[in-house]
């Protein structure tokens, strides 16, 4: 087992590493450009996690980590259909190079409260669906589209910061469900 100072793990992606049960904080190993699929699926005790070289999340690469709650996210740039998906716990998000997020990307992530997607392009189909504690999301200038669908089911959404431009809302039902959305922020 690899251990970094102050009780993180190091992943290094290699095939079968298998997280040892009483880990709860991960460190992604600044080797690592893309998180493959399926990697953490189903970890019961992993709560934290921090990416440093990492620029794609892949597909269902957390999905159902119960006690996942902080993901830092610096320089990753895709995160994939399903690959937050189901992580009841998650409160907060960091990214800071985020363009693309996948289908159902961040689906049943019930504990999110805000989410700053500055540098977010495309949020695809479901990609916050049934993110019922989310109050806040804050997107900037570089948004081209939000798919259908893609906070349905946001309960609690309050808040959206959106740029003022042409073609950013794509379909439908984007906020469907979402009563007590009240605030659109526009940015130019």
């Amino acid at each position: 087992m690899m251990m970094a100072a102050a009780g993180w793990y190091i992943y290094y992606g290699r095939d079968g590493e298998v997280i040892p049960p009483n880990v709860t904080r991960v460190r992604i190993d600044k080797s690592l450009t893309v998180i493959p699929a399926l990697a953490f699926r189903g970890n019961r005790n992993i709560e934290e996690v921090d990416c440093h070289g990492v620029e794609t999340v892949g597909e269902y690469a957390f999905y159902n980590c119960p006690s996942l709650k902080l993901v830092i996210m610096r320089g990753v740039k895709v995160i994939e259909q399903f690959a937050f998906d189901d992580c009841v716990a998650l409160t907060i998000v960091e990214c800071g190079e985020l363009e693309i997020i996948g289908y159902k990307a961040f689906d049943r992530c019930e504990s999110l409260r805000s989410i700053n997607l500055t540098s977010a392009k495309i949020v695809e189909r479901w990609a916050f669906n049934c993110c019922k504690a989310l109050t806040n999301v804050k997107f900037g200038k570089e948004l081209e589209s939000i798919e259908r669908s893609a906070f349905i089911g946001c309960t609690s959404l309050e808040r959206i910061t959106i740029p003022l431009k042409d073609g950013i809302i794509t379909a439908d039902y984007i906020f469907h469900e979402c009563e007590k959305l009240e605030h659109v922020d526009l940015v130019e």
